[in-house]
């Protein structure tokens, strides 16, 4: 069924979409310009995982005044991709993946949630890989499937976290990722690239990007490949220090789109994003960009923005820091066709890939639980399915104050067509693009992301990084 609003007078039709974005080998690309896409993101859930629960009855994506209020935020800051981890598929997310398409925001959705039956327990995941947990699976690619700003699912976040874990759970993984994949070849209208998120532990990251890129004859493989990365930390961090020169000639031919699924060290506090400058850069083409950790101030302290329980806003240092470093970003660059991609297919799964003695090196993928296949094979009639309605409510209704306290009453978004992209790139030649705008800010690029009120706007065409 389709989700409907009786009497909702706000929203109604269809809104412009963006193009959706597809893998093709080592890269995103957009899937009708053939541009590849490089991930400008931050990882939003606000609340934590404490923010979805049984009884709960909205969540991150079901709340059209704080997602207008976040899009405008991050439509001025430059995202360009925003990743959830929590969500319940039976709510109604049209407005929220409306508006954040209507600003050229797209969204990668974890399909687990902390409650019980809705993940695989990495400490049992052969009991917890049941009929009962495919069928949220397939719920949540139903609710989403719709969505032309959905630029994937991952199957599985730190599922591998040590080698005690790296044992027993790849083989679940994959199978986790066939299902998944199996379930949207039949269902859905597009191809939706599935993937998984990692743990960066040096130990066995390797390991865990060969085990579960590689081609095993069926479609278990991932599409993307996600690292949780906070190798950069303390003021004397660099490109070596951080290891990020090992990552670059540990992925370099990788054959899939390989990004950080979240990056962002809170050493020092509070954050100057000193490793945006490398992500970017020409050294790091391998790499298909990254996600802050995070939106919302949490307990854990890595917060760009404080949200209070009754909806208002305060901008963090680390916003402004994280602005500033987005704003030398040369997206003309990014965009262009990656010279260092190898086009090398992925290997035949072998137990040659693995080097870790505790990692697991069998390819026998689990077979399907009792009653999925037939899932598969007749969907779920039952699920509610998302699509975009048209965002007309444009004007940021809940209280927004910068880093200064000062009031951000006029904040709003502005409706545009295309992937956003930060103040201070390369002018864009297309029309309908928008952005955030704030009284006292300037419009003074087309298609580029402006500086609120209260700060001074980023200069145009400001230089790139050292290095380009």
């Amino acid at each position: 069924m389709h989700y409907s609003i009786p009497g909702l007078a706000l929203l109604a039709g269809l809104t412009a979409a963006v193009d959706p974005v597809e893998v093709r080998g080592q890269d995103f690309v957009n899937s009708v310009s053939g541009d590849r896409f490089v991930v400008i993101g931050v990882d939003y859930q606000p609340g934590g995982q404490g923010a979805i629960s049984a009884d709960n009855d909205k969540d991150v994506l079901s709340d059209p005044e704080a997602c207008t209020r976040d899009a405008a935020l991050m439509q001025s800051l430059g995202v360009n991709t925003i990743r959830s981890y929590n969500v319940d598929p039976t709510l109604n997310h049209d407005e929220c993946m409306s508006i954040f398409n209507g600003v050229g925001i797209y969204v990668i959705l974890d399909v687990n949630t902390p409650v019980y039956g809705q993940h695989i327990d990495r400490s049992n995941p052969a009991g917890t890989y049941t009929r009962g947990y495919m069928e949220h699976v397939f719920t949540v690619i139903e609710a989403f499937k719709g969505y032309p700003n959905l630029l994937g699912f991952f199957g599985g976040n730190e599922i591998i976290n040590d080698l005690e874990t790296a044992d027993e759970n790849p083989p679940y993984m994959r199978a986790v990722q066939r299902d998944m994949k199996d379930y949207i070849a039949a269902h859905a209208d597009r191809p939706i690239p599935v993937g998984y998120s990692a743990a960066d532990v040096r130990e066995f990251t390797e390991d865990t990007f060969n085990y579960l890129a590689c081609d095993n004859g069926d479609s278990s493989a991932s599409d993307f490949f996600g690292l949780n990365s906070y190798s950069w930390c303390g003021s004397e961090s660099s490109f070596q220090t951080a290891e990020y020169d090992v990552l670059v000639e540990m992925f370099s031919n990788a054959s899939i789109p390989v990004f950080f699924s979240e990056y962002g060290c809170n050493d020092p506090s509070p954050r100057v994003f000193d490793e945006v400058e490398a992500l970017y850069s020409p050294q790091m083409t391998v790499m298909s960009g990254g996600l802050v950790y995070e939106w919302s101030q949490e307990d854990n302290n890595y917060g760009l923005v404080d949200i209070s329980t009754d909806g208002s806003l305060r901008l963090r240092a680390d916003y402004d820091s994280l602005q500033k470093q987005y704003s030398r970003i040369n997206v003309t660059l990014l965009e262009a066709s990656n010279d260092t991609a190898t086009g090398i297919p992925a290997p035949r799964c072998s137990s040659n890939l693995i080097q870790a003695d505790d990692f697991s090196d069998e390819f026998d993928i689990p077979s399907r639980p009792s009653g999925v296949d037939a899932l598969i094979s007749s969907g779920l009639s039952s699920a509610p399915t998302g699509a975009l309605v048209s965002v007309t409510a444009t004007a940021v209704a809940l209280p927004v104050y910068d880093t200064n306290s000062a009031s951000m009453s006029d904040l709003a978004i502005t409706v545009t067509s295309e992937a956003n992209h930060p103040v201070g790139t390369a002018s864009r030649t297309s029309s309908g693009s928008g952005s955030a705008t704030a009284s006292g800010a300037a419009t003074t690029e087309t298609g580029g992301a402006h500086r609120l009120s209260g700060a001074v706007a980023l200069a145009l065409g400001a230089a790139a990084f050292a290095a380009l």
